[in-house]
């Protein structure tokens, strides 16, 4: 969970913004973030805060859409003002791309937001295990016209897919991957729950974290819920899963959305998380938890962080010093086994920084090496960590950390979850084509100073198998 610059914190409440749908105010925003810099440059030249009293961030939203989009689409008072003012506008922005050499607004973008827009996220759709089959879901889109390419072999194989093409995904076999401009928001998928649009990158914190069925499992920073149902899709809806987060409006929309998945093992808390009580006897079953905490949001394509650690060290020390203190505070439930800690940011200062100094205060716990072929790993010496991008994996900025206990008895292990996690087992490849798992070695090499002399190891198929045949026992 982000917090940036959003519909839903930019606190809009004119006739200006009103005038807008769900998806066009998204799109809105997105756009402005885009802009940011160029938008914040204008602004400051021609004094339009001064000139308006309006605070920054609704006037680049207004302004925004003067220059680059539709329009002012609202009348009266509001349209009169930006009216007032466009002349000014459209001359500082002349002026802009005279002094820059360029003919074309996206040639004002930041080189980092051109080389972004340029090479395109895909569209990621988690088929929710809950109502459906990825098999169904592929049948079903076939029969609309779609066309299925099978399953990815490389990331490379999504560059190129247009119109209503469509492949499954090279590593989460739940996703499916469609053009970048395709929209399901009115699909009937989409609205029966069936489909979860969410970035691939933002689906690794569940997948990888791979808590059992009928466990007793935290999602600490929950809101706004896509990774909250796909906990409960890999819990089988069977378990506990405790779900908190400090936002009332973010909480609200979060249940509608786990309602429409279908989601009933969760239990929702308008609480903050550093003042949950780990020894409550209410969490002692608790083994998994899921940090996901407000970050910089840095990673985000559409928005756009602008500014380097360099340049916004104290906020992101702020940030970081925040994070670190939920962290240290997930690692206080007596039984945990394991946490993943993420955030949509690229800084060091909110991933590995954050971890490394988690790890230097709990010598309890120590780093698990994630996913071996994800191609992008954590910023030396923290490797066993993942990091994702545009450039290497075609997804949004994104860091993945799992913090074990060194008492868990599978400790040591290589997590290898895009091939053996439950889902994976119980599915099969997308579109009757090979089923076959591939087995991976267990055992990956670390450093030898930061870990303990370990037994051998069974492997984690065996293990969870195991491990759900004693949770059904429990609870028969």
């Amino acid at each position: 969970m982000c917090t940036k610059v959003t519909s839903e914190n930019l606190h809009f409440e004119s006739p200006q913004i009103r005038c807008y749908n769900i998806k066009q105010l998204f799109a809105l925003v997105c756009e402005t973030q885009k802009y940011s810099s160029v938008l914040q440059e204008i602004i400051e030249s021609t004094k339009f805060l001064k000139e308006t009293k309006l605070k920054l961030n609704l006037a680049k939203v207004m302004v925004y859409d003067l220059l680059f989009g539709r329009g002012v689409k609202c009348g009266g008072a509001w349209k009169a003002m930006m009216m007032k003012h466009r002349s000014r506008l459209q001359a500082a922005l002349a002026r802009m791309k005279v002094k820059q050499k360029v003919s074309r607004n996206e040639d004002l973008l930041p080189p980092g937001v051109q080389d972004a827009k340029a090479r395109g996220i895909p569209r990621y759709v988690r088929v929710n295990m809950l109502k459906t089959t990825v098999e169904d879901v592929i049948d079903y889109l076939k029969r609309e016209g779609f066309s299925y390419q099978g399953r990815a072999s490389r990331i490379e194989d999504l560059c190129h897919l247009s119109g209503k093409a469509f492949m499954g995904d090279v590593h989460l076999r739940e996703l499916l991957v469609f053009p970048a401009k395709m929209d399901f928001h009115d699909h009937y998928l989409y609205k029966a729950g069936h489909i979860i649009l969410q970035d691939k990158a933002s689906c690794l914190p569940a997948y990888l974290l791979d808590p059992p069925v009928g466990g007793n499992v935290i999602d600490a920073c929950a809101a706004p819920g896509n990774k909250t149902s796909h906990l409960a899709a890999i819990m089988k809806n069977k378990g506990k899963l405790f779900a908190f987060d400090l936002d009332v409006k973010r909480l609200s929309t979060m249940s509608t959305l786990l309602l429409r998945a279908g989601v009933t093992c969760h239990k929702l808390a308008n609480q903050d998380f550093l003042k949950v009580d780990p020894l409550s006897p209410e969490y002692k079953e608790v083994k998994h938890v899921l940090l996901d905490p407000s970050c910089s949001g840095s990673g985000m394509v559409c928005l756009p962080d602008g500014s380097s650690e360099e340049q916004d060290s104290e906020r992101l020390q702020a940030l970081a010093a925040f994070q670190l203190r939920c962290l240290d505070h997930a690692l206080q439930f007596p039984q945990l086994q394991r946490v993943v800690y993420s955030t949509c940011s690229i800084h060091s200062t909110e991933n590995e920084e954050v971890v490394s100094a988690c790890l230097q205060k709990n010598p309890g716990f120590r780093l698990v090496h994630l996913f071996p072929e994800w191609p992008e790993r954590g910023h030396a010496p923290l490797t066993q960590c993942l990091r994702a991008s545009t450039k290497e994996t075609l997804t949004h900025g994104f860091f993945v950390a799992m913090l074990e206990s060194q008492t868990t008895p599978c400790s040591g292990e290589s997590i290898h979850v895009s091939m053996t996690s439950s889902m994976d087992l119980d599915m099969g490849e997308p579109g009757g084509g090979d089923e076959e798992v591939e087995d991976m070695e267990d055992q990956a090499q670390q450093d030898s100073s930061e870990i303990p002399e370990e037994q051998p190891q069974q492997s984690t198929t065996k293990k969870k198998k195991r491990n759900r045949k004693k949770h059904k026992k429990q609870e028969n």
